[in-house]
């Protein structure tokens, strides 16, 4: 065994073998690991991740919940459901928010004692059972639910809330408007379907 230029050889029938160093494998399996994962982003994970979103915009918001994601879910059944972690924003407080870490952009959970008890939607990629939408003008709302809207001023501005409410009050939806559009939807249980500010 004989080494040129750090390679190492044998000689057989006058002609130099040279021996792969453990280097020179290890970076040969290098290339190859990077071309398998070059091939999953290119042509597999993008139709994951279309397929994903696609199934995500069908979900509809309800008195009840989200989707999978029904009101008194704990946080770790909601997340299990979308199949999507959770981000908890302020934790340690009694009331709370939770937002899935992806493809649920501008959903929030709003999440009191532990458990689901209202959902914010403040994109018009999601829709209620109804077919009620963030844009659709106050005029549409009141004919989606022909005699069951209550309409009060907003709070701090010239819109108003659309309120939508079932079981005796027990559940709800909110559609916020600027006035003429709805800006904002929040759906659940009460009280916390009627809370202004998010937790108060």
């Amino acid at each position: 065994m004989k080494t040129l230029y750090g390679m190492k050889y044998y000689q057989k029938s006058g002609r130099q073998i040279y021996l792969k160093s453990k280097e020179q494998n290890q970076m040969k399996r290098l290339k190859v690991l990077n071309i398998i994962l070059v091939v999953m982003f290119v042509f597999i994970v993008p139709p994951l991740l279309n397929g994903q979103s696609k199934r995500a915009s069908q979900y509809k918001i309800t008195y009840y919940g989200f989707g999978p994601v029904k009101v008194g879910m704990k946080v770790s059944a909601a997340s299990k459901a979308l199949g999507i972690p959770f981000t908890e924003l302020e934790k340690g407080n009694d009331c709370h928010y939770a937002n899935p870490k992806r493809l649920f952009k501008d959903v929030g959970f709003m999440v009191v004692n532990g458990r689901i008890a209202r959902i914010d939607v403040d994109t018009r990629g999601y829709a209620t059972a109804a077919g009620a939408k963030i844009g659709d003008t106050e005029a549409r709302i009141r004919r989606l639910y022909k005699g069951k809207v209550a309409v009060s001023p907003h709070k701090y501005t010239d819109g108003h809330y659309l309120t939508v409410q079932v079981n005796g009050g027990k559940f709800g939806i909110v559609f916020e408007t600027d006035g003429k559009r709805v800006t904002n939807i929040r759906a659940g249980k009460s009280p916390e379907f009627g809370y202004v500010e998010g937790c108060s």
